[in-house]
């Protein structure tokens, strides 16, 4: 007598013997990740098993018939991708599609658009694009922020991408650089260009309110940007207009622009910046979670760092930066002004968030991105030492090199207390995004020190966090990388294990991952992470990158139904 074939869907949910006994002929799949420790992605517990995909999906997870090609996880963690949900590898994936600094952490998608997009641009912005570019040049072959993103799954990258539109981008688009208010028509064209980027796929609108052009807008721009992505199921992102001093109304604003727009959001890397401000953090977790309780969806990212990663731009008024780079630096040549500014320098910042004040030091800001190979010898020193060999005061230093390698210089800033950034860690509503370009210890990349969370973000995380200083379970620090991060991004169908839902796996070791990079010698990949696939192609195997471009444009919810 012939026993009936089990269907393939129940097959997976039985143990393999049972299938065999029952008459069924196992699937042969794609791929199968065999034996391995699984962190679906849910926050639920682990347990060990097999994950099955079949093309570009997840097909089955739990005991897995043979497949074609098998990894054996034996003693590993098998998890969905991580995804950086504040990337800046906008270039650097123009430069080197692979990615692999943040390969090697785990990393299956970048979500970018902070402040600034590589989209919507028009004529003079590509010109000026290309006059401010630093080590990493490129030809700029797109104009709307669908075409960038479109033109690297073209080119071929190893990761998914995804972004924002950035709100300074739109409002260069219309009103320039300089410290305007739209008007009626100028605003109507900046929705238009808002709707336009979420029908091609942007996520949702991003702010960065420190830095000129972006902190000129005021919150009833901020408020119709968001009424018109809001409808398309856009996020509202924010590096918020104060993250020191005045942090606390910050997040009110944040919140305001969510309830009056009706749309999500994201305080982007959360942090208390400026010893003075160290202690408000229990104020700001209680902002976010009553708006929550009153139904409002707000949540946030942070990196895993101590130290912030910006220019030097945030160390000076943003009157002296109206109207863009150029007319900044022509500024800062008249005495009078290099007199205001300095002596402005000085003070918390009236109206403004004053990044060098809240350091406390000039020993606590190391120059770290220069343009001009001239100066690129100063890189890694602080702008203390600097100013001492060139017996100036830190306040004309800093305005000296602004002008003489003629761009905002990368500058790393200690403004945060490690205890903060530990507590930080175990809030459930937290992703964490490195705030950084996904760099490789080689090439053009080595030119210039960076920020350590380039490398080690992720890795950082999941060692000193979760494994040594336990401040959530591996299990819910998965689910912050992954489930949770896509669905506050608003992104469908990854980061879960699941039936269904695209294959992008990271097969990890809990018991060794780590960060490897420091502030003095940045450029060193994390370790810990064995494996990498991405949309069913691996890209990372035995910790080495496979050279797999795999990776697509990851579109939002409004994609092809929110027409300007």
């Amino acid at each position: 007598m012939r026993i009936a074939k089990v269907p393939f869907a129940i097959c997976i949910t039985l143990p393999l013997a049972a299938c065999a006994t029952a008459g069924s002929t196992p699937a042969l799949h794609d791929l199968v990740i065999r034996g391995g420790t699984i962190y679906d992605g849910s926050g639920g517990a682990a347990a060990v098993g097999d994950v099955a995909i079949d093309g570009d999906k997840v097909v089955s997870v739990g005991p897995a018939a043979r497949g074609r090609t098998e990894i054996d996880a034996t003693g590993l963690a098998v998890a969905p991708g991580f995804i950086n949900t504040h990337s800046w590898a906008t270039e650097s994936l123009i430069v080197d599609p692979r990615g692999v600094a943040d390969l090697k952490q785990g990393v299956t998608l970048e979500v970018m658009g902070e402040g600034w997009s590589m989209g919507p641009l028009n004529a003079d912005m590509k010109r000026l694009s290309t006059s401010r570019m630093g080590d990493m040049k490129y030809d700029i072959e797109w104009t709307s922020l669908g075409d960038y993103l479109s033109y690297l799954e073209k080119r071929g990258i190893s990761p998914n991408v995804a972004s924002v539109v950035g709100a300074a981008t739109v409002r260069i688009h219309e009103l320039g650089e300089g410290d305007v208010d739209p008007n009626a028509e100028q605003l109507k064209r900046m929705q238009g260009l808002v709707k336009a980027a979420m029908n091609e796929g942007a996520l949702g609108v991003g702010s960065a309110l420190i830095y000129a052009p972006g902190s000129f807008a005021e919150k009833p721009e901020l408020v119709a940007l968001m009424q018109a992505a809001a409808p398309c199921g856009g996020r509202y992102i924010s590096h918020m207009r104060s993250e020191g001093d005045n942090i606390l109304e910050a997040v009110d604003e944040l919140i305001d622009i969510s309830r009056q727009s009706k749309a999500p959001a994201i305080i982007y890397h959360l942090k208390l910046a400026g010893k003075d401000n160290w202690g408000k953090l229990d104020a700001v977790v209680a902002k976010v979670e009553a708006a929550q309780r009153e139904g409002l969806d707000i949540t946030s990212t942070m990196y895993t760092y101590p130290a912030g990663g910006t220019g030097l731009d945030a160390s000076m008024p943003l009157w002296v930066q109206e109207g863009g780079e150029e007319a900044w630096f022509k500024r800062l040549q008249d005495p009078a002004v290099r007199a205001k500014v300095a002596a402005e320098m000085k003070t918390r910042g009236d109206g403004w968030e004053n990044l060098y004040y809240q350091a406390g030091s000039p020993e606590r800001l190391v120059l770290v991105g220069f343009k001009t190979d001239k100066l690129k010898p100063l890189a890694g020193k602080t702008l203390g030492e600097v100013a001492r060999e060139r017996g100036k005061s830190p306040e004309e230093t800093a305005m000296d090199l602004v002008v003489e390698d003629g761009s905002r210089i990368g500058t790393i800033y200690f403004l945060m207390d490690e205890k903060n950034v530990a507590k930080q860690t175990a809030l459930p509503w937290m992703s964490f995004g490195s705030d950084a370009e996904a760099p490789a210890t080689e090439g053009v990349f080595l030119k210039s020190p960076t920020h350590p969370r380039a490398y080690g973000n992720i890795p950082r995380f999941l060692g000193k966090y979760v494994r040594d200083e336990k401040t959530t379970t591996l299990s819910q620090a998965v689910r912050q990388l992954t489930s949770f991060s896509a669905e506050q991004m608003g992104i469908q169908g990854r980061g879960r294990l699941a039936p269904g839902y695209f294959a992008d796996v990271v097969v990890f070791d809990p018991a060794t991952i780590a960060d490897k990079a420091t502030f003095e010698k940045p450029h060193q990949y994390s370790v810990g992470v064995r494996d990498v696939f991405v949309n069913g192609q691996q890209v990372l195997k035995g910790g080495e990158p496979t050279g797999a471009r795999p990776g697509r444009f990851v579109k939002g919810p409004g994609t092809g139904k929110c027409p300007a």
